[in-house]
């Protein structure tokens, strides 16, 4: 059974189309988010949280609420609280005591999504929560928040602190934003290798095509493995591998890569 905190490549499916939920589970996602926020038009939301279902897949089903400071939220939470999610996703977490709200009305894990400033100044805060398993980033909502521009390099620096937030939680490793452009496949996948260079497990995905080349790229090429391995075969002590000096951390890196390569 896939738990929330080895969730690689979940997909969103908009609430108001039950008549995808089932083809959802049937992609390849390892869990299904029904979104009851950005995919859902306004005059939809009371459809959509009426569509609400569990009962259409074995894997993990989690649902995307409306922020708190929308009037659809407290009935969002409220029909969370009624079936069987693996798990809340919370838009706009910016504040541990609302996180902790919210899990305590819905009787769910909570998945804060970070994005926006507050939340990422709180986000060590909200990582500590008791009902947190894992943090998510929202980075096409924190780029608007701060008005800053969608780049790997502007955003290198938010993604390690939500790394770093997540191991001082001792929580698994947070879970990436979207890709938007689904013109080529190979763009996810890289958008996926750069996440995992800064420390996140996994990435949400909006379109069935992007779940492969997230699980390939966020799994250790070829070339990484053998390397693992041969670390791993040097022995004990400081040794020499590719003209490198190898230690213990070295080889909890190079257990690290092989533990993910299933």
């Amino acid at each position: 059974m896939v738990s929330l905190e080895t969730l690689r490549a979940p997909l969103f499916v908009p609430a108001n189309r039950p008549d995808r939920f089932a083809k959802a589970a049937a992609s390849g996602a390892c869990a299904v988010i029904l979104d009851l926020e950005d995919a859902v038009a306004v005059e939809a939301k009371d459809a959509a949280r009426a569509a609400l279902a569990c009962d259409f897949t074995d894997l993990p089903v989690l649902v995307r609420v409306n922020p708190a400071a929308t009037p659809w939220h407290t009935a969002d939470v409220e029909a969370a609280a009624a079936l069987p999610f693996a798990a809340v996703m919370l838009p706009k977490a910016e504040c541990p005591d609302a996180v902790a709200e919210v899990a305590q009305r819905a009787g769910r894990p909570i998945l804060p999504l970070i994005e926006s400033a507050r939340g990422l100044a709180a986000a060590r805060e909200i990582a500590a929560c008791p009902d947190v398993p894992r943090l998510a980033f929202g980075s096409i909502d924190f780029c608007a928040d701060i008005g800053c521009e969608h780049l790997r390099e502007t955003l290198r620096s938010v993604r390690l602190e939500l790394a770093i937030a997540s191991r001082l939680a001792g929580i698994a490793a947070p879970i990436d934003g979207v890709t938007t452009d689904l013109s080529d496949p190979e763009i996810t996948e890289d958008d996926s290798r750069h996440a995992r260079s800064l420390g996140m497990t996994g990435k949400l995905c909006i379109h069935p095509r992007q779940i492969a080349p997230i699980r390939i790229g966020f799994a250790p090429t070829a070339a990484e493995r053998d390397w693992a391995a041969r670390v791993l075969a040097s022995g004990d002590g400081a040794v020499a591998v590719d003209g490198a000096m190898v230690d213990e951390p070295v080889r909890l890196r190079a257990r690290a890569i092989l533990a993910n390569a299933g």
